[in-house]
């Protein structure tokens, strides 16, 4: 209430937009404003500031202005920050369960993974986060992963043997890559390219955006479009901050969220798009990439041996049968 007696500069202050609000979010997030990711949070940002009428004034920064992916779930936690959207696997020691996410050609195309996001699956691995202590808002793309290597085409499953490929910590990607006679090497993003350039490793698993704007194709020779696994983030909210709104607030956010995740889901399809085409260019016109777009009896034959590694995740405490195989009868 004292808000509503101050008068004079701090109404001027105010109609600026300057603390008029009765709650700030901080959003946190490690991309540039111009990806998917960092388009859709100041879309969000407009859009509930819009639905609430100006009492939550939303701050987003990116590029790890305020926190790296690793630290932000501890900030979360403390309330330091009040939004952010890390990688799954950064959710690798709380909830486990998240690399269902991981195993390899699980999803049938975009549509059947976001049927399984938006389904009792997506749902119950929510409920997994927010009984940590957090509270799980949506699922947003990056995209599905194509491997590149600087040995050989990838068109069959056993021309992936003795590679040695990079991979995020993973226990499936490990199991993915060891299921077609490859050698997985944990490494941070940060040094995939020099490691690549230096022949330290010879592939790599990525989505188009981060082939393209880490400029990995330079230093591959090869590019094989297989979708085999999938890139996403998990939009979390700051457990303290949500118990602190209104309901009607909590509305709010939860239509801006729905809002924002539907023109996540565009921008990352138009991106993974354009970034691929440039790549192709890239290879048109340097000779220097050969890209293989492999058939769909070529992805059964890999699909037919990586998937062989589902069993080791059944038990509940990894990922889940259950859960597994909801996932794949999701119609």
């Amino acid at each position: 209430m004292k808000k509503l007696l101050v008068v004079g500069v701090g109404l001027a202050i105010g109609a600026m937009g300057l603390g008029a609000s009765e709650y700030v979010l901080k959003f946190s997030h490690v991309v540039s404003p111009n990806t998917p990711k960092g388009k859709a949070a100041i879309y969000f940002e407009k859009r509930l500031e819009e639905l609430s009428k100006g009492r939550i004034d939303v701050q987003v920064y990116p590029n790890s202005q305020l926190y790296k992916d690793s630290a932000v779930l501890k900030a979360l936690k403390l309330n330091s920050v009040q939004m952010a959207c890390p990688s799954f696997s950064k959710f690798g020691k709380i909830v486990p369960q998240l690399a269902l996410f991981d195993l390899p050609f699980l999803f049938r195309d975009i549509d059947h993974l976001h049927k399984v996001e938006d389904s009792e699956v997506g749902q119950k691995l929510k409920s997994m986060v927010t009984a940590k202590g957090f509270v799980a808002l949506d699922f947003w793309d990056n995209a599905f992963k194509q491997m590149t290597n600087s040995k050989r085409a990838l068109i069959k499953p056993t021309d992936a043997k003795g590679l040695k490929f990079r991979i995020m910590s993973s226990k499936v990607l490990e199991e993915q890559f060891k299921a077609v006679g490859a050698i997985p090497q944990v490494m941070p993003f940060s040094e995939v390219y020099s490691a690549l350039q230096q022949g330290v490793i010879d592939g790599q698993e990525n989505t188009n955006s981060n082939i393209y704007t880490k400029k990995f194709y330079e230093v591959q020779k090869y590019m094989s479009v297989t979708n085999h696994g999938y890139l996403g983030y998990l939009v979390v909210m700051s457990k303290r901050f949500w118990n602190s709104l209104p309901d009607d607030l909590k509305a709010n956010v939860k239509q801006a969220m729905r809002e924002a995740t539907a023109k996540e889901r565009e921008y990352a399809k138009e991106l993974d798009k354009e970034q691929f085409e440039k790549i192709k260019e890239y290879a048109k016109k340097t000779g220097k990439l050969k890209i293989t777009v492999l058939t769909p009896e070529q992805i059964k034959e890999w699909k037919r041996v990586m998937e062989k590694i589902y069993p080791k995740f059944y038990d509940p405490k990894k990922i889940g049968k259950d859960l597994i195989e909801a996932a794949i009868n999701t119609k």
